[in-house]
């Protein structure tokens, strides 16, 4: 049985929830530019690369805006959880075995250490933020439970694929709940608030064009 479900996670699931993260990504982006024309008619004619590139390098670099530099912790945690979250998939061994196995392609990969830590470092991450938004008045008043959910959702993948790695009691359905919580995770991207992912460059670019395009002054 163990095995059966293995395969479709590991075979027709990865395609299907990949599927719905492509069409679904399209659709939010294509929905929101015509959005974004019909409440602003002028908002491609003022849009402008060198304001844009400028605002996007200017926010990925920790505490170069105002706002981070009021908030250092909540910035170094942002920082570290997102270049772990993005790096630890893409370099983990076990991944990148499963790329060479199935299409020939491979490339350098974290040593497992390291991996362990990075883990460690998201879910810890994870309970920051679930604890922030408790405490913080101003950020629970804003707070529903699918921000809890969605918490859960990207935490599920990362817990569960230390348990199956470090072969714990039941590591052969951690695994099983391992692919299936993760390809739930990327066909959610688009339809969750995980979907500032794909909105962050179109939102900056826009702050950045009119802000420095029109006001001429600085977004950060």
């Amino acid at each position: 049985m163990i095995y059966d479900i293995y395969a479709f996670l590991a075979g027709p699931m990865v395609w299907i929830a990949c599927l719905i993260f492509v069409i679904g990504s399209i659709y939010r982006i294509t929905s929101m530019l015509r959005l974004a024309r019909r409440k602003d008619p002028l908002v491609y004619e003022y849009f402008n690369f060198y304001y844009a590139i400028r605002s996007i390098v200017h926010w990925i670099i920790p505490f170069a805006g105002a706002n981070m530099r009021k908030h250092r912790i909540m910035t170094a945690v942002s920082f570290i959880f997102h270049i772990s979250l993005i790096v630890l998939p893409i370099f983990l061994f076990a991944h990148v075995i499963m790329v060479k196995e199935s299409w020939n392609i491979a490339w350098w990969v974290l040593p497992d250490a390291v991996s362990d830590m990075m883990t460690i470092i998201i879910l810890a991450c994870c309970v920051f933020f679930a604890v922030r938004r408790i405490i913080l008045p101003e950020v629970r008043y804003l707070t529903t439970f699918t921000d809890y959910l969605t918490l859960l959702m990207v935490a599920t993948p990362f817990a569960t694929g230390f348990w199956a790695y470090h072969q714990w009691a039941g590591h052969e359905w951690a695994l099983i709940l391992h692919m299936l919580s993760g390809e739930i995770l990327i066909a959610a991207i688009p339809f969750t608030k995980l979907s500032h992912m794909l909105f962050f460059p179109f939102i900056r670019g826009y702050a950045g064009s009119e802000f420095g395009a029109v006001r001429h002054a600085r977004d950060w």
